[in-house]
């Protein structure tokens, strides 16, 4: 085996001890013993309601969430061949948020509609700014700026929802700022077909992304139908951001921080740097999100907050490596 073989197989590790970690974490403190005995002898207890009913799928949901986000930020670093690419700077949340946002408050009773319009509006997003900063070639930091005139235009149309519905608005507070309170099981039922078959399609297409990193005339040569195959990955990578944006809300950073981490663990080579994203990036959503729920006990605050303050300063640490800022 490998290093970035072995690194891989450790990672799972963390991230099933994470996910164990976490439900033994809350205002229901158990050792993984008791959770085990609550869940198959205790069915009719608080205890039982509080650990299968609400913490269990929030967790998994959360797992889900980082791990869509994490890949789809992965594949868009390499479409566009830009290290500061993720769902968040490029767009395709924005674009997915308003997509969401629009069932949310005008069709409140299509509510298994929102992954669907989600990804509507992500792709949309995300083919605009694509076609936007192109010219010969799409320029990495083109992209950046495209990607925030866009998403400042799409975070408007938004605002905009929010002030003519004003009636409609509450609870949609933990959903701009990403979170996971109160994700049950009809939440995860409703996004795993769609971050199932975005998952899958990505592991399909590493050694695609393995090419078009080299550059579009090499990987040209090399017989890949590059603008072809950059649509498809874009493609993939909003239907995975839309997946995270219809239950968790407009979460950030997680598509910019977990692909460098993972690159610094395994190398460029996207055979390793998918599963290592996948599985970082769920790791990354359970543990900020049990922080959110212990930090200030008994308030839970929304895990966008969590991110926020972790991928805020990373996210200046990568514009200054560039050499973006002074």
């Amino acid at each position: 085996m490998n290093k970035s073989k072995l690194i891989i197989v450790l990672l799972l590790i963390i991230c099933i001890f994470s996910i164990i970690f976490s439900i033994t974490k809350g205002s229901l403190k158990l050792s993984p013993s008791e959770i085990l005995h609550t869940i198959l002898y205790e069915k009719g207890t608080m205890e039982y309601q509080i650990l299968w009913n609400i913490r269990i799928p929030r967790i998994i949901i959360g797992c889900i969430v980082g791990m869509c986000l994490a890949v789809s930020g992965v594949i868009l670093q390499g479409v566009m061949r830009n290290p500061l690419a993720s769902p968040k700077i490029i767009g395709s949340s924005s674009g997915g948020g308003l997509g969401a946002f629009i069932i949310y408050i005008l069709y409140p009773e299509l509510y298994h509609l929102i992954p669907i319009a989600a990804f509507i509006g992500a792709l949309g997003a995300t083919l605009i700014i694509y076609f936007l900063a192109w010219k010969g070639s799409a320029e990495p930091m083109n992209l950046v700026l495209a990607g925030v005139g866009i998403s400042s235009l799409l975070g408007a149309c938004t605002n905009a929802l929010m002030i003519f519905y004003p009636d409609r608005v509450p609870g949609t507070l933990t959903f701009m700022v990403g979170g996971l309170s109160a994700k049950t099981w009809p939440d995860l039922y409703m996004i795993l077909p769609y971050a199932i078959l975005g998952i899958v399609g990505s592991l399909f297409y590493w050694r695609k992304l393995n090419l078009l990193v080299l550059g579009d005339e090499i990987a040209s040569g090399l017989g890949l139908n590059v603008e072809m195959t950059r649509i498809i990955l874009i493609g993939i990578s909003s239907l995975l951001a839309a997946s995270a944006i219809s239950t968790a809300g407009l979460l950030g950073f997680v598509g910019l921080i977990v692909p460098h981490i993972s690159r610094l663990l395994v190398g460029s080579d996207y055979k390793y740097l998918l599963p290592a994203s996948l599985i970082l990036g769920g790791t990354s959503i359970v543990l900020c999100d049990t922080l959110a729920r212990v930090l200030f006990d008994p308030i839970v605050i929304p895990v966008g907050l969590v991110m926020a303050f972790i991928g805020g300063p990373f996210f200046l640490y990568l514009l200054r490596e560039r050499g973006k800022i002074t």
